[in-house]
C-alpha cells in the first residue's frame, strides 16, 4: 500500500512492541522466558525444588597445625620434670630510688586560681584548620545505596542458604608431588623411656661446698709417749704360736715296703 492510498479504520503499520511467534520459524520466543532448571535466573511463578550441594571445605582443614615426626623432647627431659642439679644466678644491685621533688612556696599562684574557685562562664574559641581537611573526599548523596535484597548479602532480610563448588586443591590430590617426602632414615628413633617407665639412672652431682681435707685426725688425748719404742730400747714379748688346723694332710715320707 503507497502512500497515496486512503487508511482504512485507526490501525496503521507500526514496529511490534515485543517478539510475535508468527514472524519466527523456529519454536519462537518462547525460549527467551526464565528457565525453571537450576538457581540462578529461575522462573519466579513456578515452584523451585529444593537443591542441595557439597559444602566447602574449612580452611583449618588444610592447614597442618602438628610439629610432624621431626620433634624430639631434650633428653634432660622426662615424664615426672625436668632432671638436674639447682642453678643459681646473682643479679645487677637495683637502682636507688628517685626521691620526690617536693615543690616549694614559691610555685604556687594563688592569684591564677579564679576560674577553679569562683563560677566562671564557658569559653570557646575557633581553631585553624587543619591539614588534613583538603584530604577528606566525602561522598555525595548519590554515592550512597541501599542494601540489596536478592542474593546471600542481605542485610535485613533473610537469605537462603548458597553452595558453591571449591577449586581442586594442591595438598592431597593425585597430582601432587610424593617425592618430597622424607625418607625412612630421615626420622629420628625416640628413647623409649619418654613413652614407657623409665629405669633408674644415677650420675656424679658436681660439688656444691667448700673443699678441705675432711679425714679424721687424733685429737691430743690419742697419743701415748709410754708406748714410743722408736727412740728407747724395748722389752721382749711373747705370744702364743698359730694353731693349725685339723684338716692340713700329714707329711708323708717314703717308707720300705
Amino acid at each position: 500500500m503507497t502512500d497515496t492510498d486512503a487508511w482504512v479504520g485507526n490501525w496503521r503499520p507500526h514496529k511490534p512492541r515485543g517478539p510475535i511467534a508468527a514472524l519466527y520459524r523456529s519454536p519462537g520466543p518462547k525460549y527467551a522466558l526464565p528457565g525453571l532448571i537450576g538457581i540462578n535466573n529461575h522462573d519466579p511463578s513456578k515452584q523451585k525444588a529444593p537443591v542441595f550441594s557439597f559444602g566447602t571445605r574449612h580452611c583449618l582443614g588444610s592447614v597442618d597445625c602438628s610439629p610432624g615426626p621431626g620433634y624430639l623432647v631434650p633428653s634432660n627431659i622426662t615424664r615426672v620434670g625436668r632432671v638436674g642439679t639447682p642453678a643459681y644466678s646473682l643479679y645487677s644491685r637495683q637502682k636507688d630510688p628517685q626521691r620526690f621533688q617536693i615543690p616549694g612556696p614559691g610555685q604556687y599562684c594563688p592569684e591564677k586560681s579564679g576560674k577553679s574557685v569562683f563560677h566562671s562562664p564557658p569559653a570557646y574559641s575557633l581553631t585553624g584548620r587543619t591539614r588534613e581537611y583538603n584530604n577528606q573526599q566525602t561522598p555525595g548523596p548519590a554515592a550512597y545505596m541501599l542494601p540489596p535484597v536478592l542474593g546471600p548479602r542481605t542485610v535485613n532480610k533473610t537469605a537462603a542458604p548458597n553452595y558453591s563448588l571449591c577449586g581442586r586443591r594442591n595438598i592431597g590430590c593425585f597430582r601432587e608431588d610424593l617425592h618430597k617426602t622424607p625418607g625412612p632414615g630421615t626420622h629420628k628413633v625416640v628413647d623409649p623411656s619418654l613413652y614407657k617407665q623409665k629405669a633408674p639412672q644415677y650420675s656424679m652431682i658436681g660439688r656444691n661446698s667448700m673443699s678441705g681435707d675432711r679425714t679424721e685426725k687424733p685429737g691430743p688425748g690419742a697419743h701415748r709417749p709410754e708406748k714410743v719404742t722408736c727412740t728407747r730400747n724395748k722389752a721382749p714379748s711373747f705370744s702364743f704360736g698359730v694353731r693349725h688346723s685339723q684338716f692340713i694332710a700329714p707329711l708323708i715320707v717314703n717308707v720300705a715296703e
